[in-house]
């Protein structure tokens, strides 16, 4: 066989991949029924077939149909046969049949290759059972699959979330790490010190690109950190090493995840078991380092569940040139500052650079908002939750946007405004009512910018968008915008303010403020005598 050639059962699933579920059952798996052992053997990729369209397309009575059906293969002479069928089983949603017959095959086997694979299907669907089988066969399951099968049990017995209210009373030494898109950091770090002013829980010790350092000096709540809108990711550093062999790095790293103040963190912010899922930044999958990493964190403290399903926790291990940093971060979904965003629109802002925009707009007296691309409508939210908004305005040429913007609006804790709503090109401004020339303080927008919403001429837009932000802006009014460009206005009322590049997920922008002034008269030279 040549190296190009796909193995025969491989080659067989690909062309019964592309069958309906009836037509698997009523021709190719009576067909296979009906085979010689050597014929069965030979279509064995049939049962992985099964297994994935039954799973994707199949209706509840057809995959109730299909699981006898696999757990008699268990019973199959060929250990092949069985094999595929244990490896199926999981993806039709097994349950204590299936574990029972998995675990009566377990004790009777004697071929390793095939305990290993029902350590994996039992990985899958193990539940209680399983548990105490372990517990009688001394040692005979992989540390993988005991703590799958824990984590599992856990999952679906006690589910495991993020507590937001409990105090951390013992920090000492402990560092946060507020993350986001470079460019943003200033802002991040405005809203902290105004923060710490009013507070007093943290003191912040360091700022570069995309990050901002805090270190607690008072007990704190996770909900004490989320009240800060402007940051992207927290990370609670657990520490680093530079070990160069990789038995080393992962004993290293081992002992940092299971640490005394690791293990406060997670028992103080987690009701429920704690569940954790590794992350190797920037390194892709690391499969190997990651089994063999949770293994050993987990062969010292067994309370320690590595579970790559809905875990509340992810532990990430970033690689820098001082070694690697070990972080933990809860995975809060949706995040709850920004639990109101019911739905989105393509390229629609990012929740913490809109917070951010909000906040770099500053405020006016009796301040009147416009975001002539409402998209989502986080711009505005962000704004009215800052307070001050007398009156708002949102347009954009999507009746859908406008729509979802609308339901995003209703689900945020923001009373005190409603906005008015229109659909029309953001240059025909003039048909809003109470929109009209030198009327707005404040216009904030994230315009489109030709990458995930086509736009003909995006150098005439951000041209028109000066021109008419100069026609809407009242004396002493700002236009807030990410800028894709690099354009100026042309306008000499329209002066910029302040320019930072940002990181926009994958390209840069310019997150640039504008002030409309008002040009004084220029006097007459008086004529020579």
């Amino acid at each position: 066989m040549k190296k190009t050639d796909k193995k025969p059962a491989k080659e067989l699933y690909e062309q019964l991949r592309v069958l309906t579920c009836e037509q698997l059952w009523e021709n190719e798996v009576a067909r296979f029924d009906k085979a010689t052992p050597k014929e069965r053997s030979e279509r064995v990729g049939l049962i992985r077939a099964v297994g994935v369209v039954f799973s994707e397309i199949g209706n509840p009575e057809q995959k109730a149909r299909v699981r006898p059906w696999l757990r008699n293969l268990l019973n199959d002479p060929d250990e092949k046969i069985r094999r595929y069928a244990m490896t199926a089983m999981p993806k039709l949603g097994a349950g204590q049949g299936e574990e029972t017959d998995l675990l009566a095959l377990l004790r009777t086997t004697q071929n390793q290759r095939e305990k290993k694979f029902l350590g994996q299907a039992l990985e899958k669907i193990g539940g209680t059972a399983t548990l105490e089988e372990m517990g009688g066969m001394g040692g005979g399951f992989s540390l993988q699959t005991e703590q799958k099968v824990k984590a599992s049990l856990a999952r679906s017995q006690t589910p495991s979330s993020i507590r937001m209210d409990r105090a951390l009373t013992d920090f000492v030494g402990l560092r946060i790490h507020l993350h986001g898109r470079y460019g943003l950091e200033q802002i991040v770090r405005s809203e902290v010190e105004e923060h710490v002013r009013a507070k007093g829980q943290f003191r912040m010790s360091e700022v570069r690109s995309g990050l901002v350092v805090l270190i607690p000096v008072k007990a704190f709540t996770l909900a004490d950190i989320y009240a800060l809108r402007c940051f992207g990711t927290l990370g609670f550093v657990l520490g680093a090493v530079n070990v160069g062999d990789e038995a080393g790095a992962i004993e290293a790293l081992a002992k940092i995840i299971t640490s005394i103040p690791s293990w406060k963190l997670l028992k103080t912010f987690t009701d429920g078991p704690v569940r954790y899922r590794l992350d190797f930044i920037s390194k892709g999958h690391q499969r190997g380092a990651v089994r063999l990493l949770a293994n050993r964190a987990y062969e010292m403290c067994p309370e320690l569940l590595n579970d790559a399903s809905e875990a509340p926790w992810c532990i990430s291990i970033e690689t820098t040139d001082q070694g690697e940093t070990v972080e933990l971060r809860p995975k809060l979904s949706p995040d709850p500052r920004f639990a109101y965003r019911q739905k989105d629109v393509p390229a629609a802002s990012h929740p913490p650079l809109a917070a951010c925009m909000a906040r770099l707009a500053g405020s006016m007296e009796n301040e009147i908002v416009w975001d002539p691309f409402c998209g989502s409508g986080l711009e505005l939210i962000e704004k009215a939750m800052l307070g001050g908004v007398c009156e708002m305005y949102a347009t954009d040429r999507s009746q859908e946007a406008l729509d979802i913007a609308k339901a995003n609006f209703e689900a945020a804790p923001v009373l005190s405004i409603v906005p008015s709503f229109t659909c029309l090109d953001f240059r025909d401004f003039i048909k809003v009512k109470g929109l009209g020339h030198n009327t707005a303080s404040l216009i904030i927008t994230n315009p489109p910018m030709g990458r995930r919403v086509a736009v003909a001429d995006l150098r005439r837009l951000i041209e028109d968008l000066f021109s008419v932000a100069n026609a809407v802006l009242r004396p002493g009014g700002r236009l807030v915008f990410a800028n894709p460009l690099q354009l100026m206005s042309q306008h000499a009322s329209l002066r910029m303010h302040s320019r930072q590049v940002v990181d926009f997920a994958g390209f840069d922008a310019r997150l640039e403020v504008y002030v409309k002034s008002e040009l004084p008269v220029p006097q007459k030279r008086p004529k020579r005598a």
